[in-house]
């Protein structure tokens, strides 16, 4: 099971580059969106970040747990924090979001 999220993380980034130049209007949209959603207010972006992580855990996105575990540690997120999070994405996920939080953790220590 185990995964390389350095490089889902990577292929990933080109395929949204790809998609952007077939769909580009759609694309900057989300990219508003991502910006706006993740944008330092009430919450910081560390917190905004883990809430995306935990969501990603809990609908079962190998793609989000990559983008989020690594944009969560860019925005200084300890892997004390990541663990958390997985935490409570399992309290409101059951036993699927036990195998993608393993996969979570996998992640944190892939890109750390």
């Amino acid at each position: 099971m185990t995964k390389e999220y350095s490089s889902i993380y990577s292929h990933l980034n080109e395929m949204i580059g790809r998609l952007g130049e077939a769909a580009p209007e759609t694309m900057a949209a989300f990219g508003q969106l991502h910006g706006a959603s993740v944008e330092e207010g009430a919450l910081d972006t560390k917190t905004k970040e883990l809430i995306a992580l935990a969501i990603g855990i809990a609908v079962h996105c190998d793609g989000c747990i990559a983008f989020h575990v690594h944009d969560a540690l860019e925005a200084g997120a300890s892997r004390d924090e990541i663990v958390e999070t997985i935490s409570v994405a399992v309290m409101m996920g059951g036993g699927p979001s036990v195998v993608y939080g393993c996969q979570a953790l996998e992640a944190a220590d892939d890109f750390e």
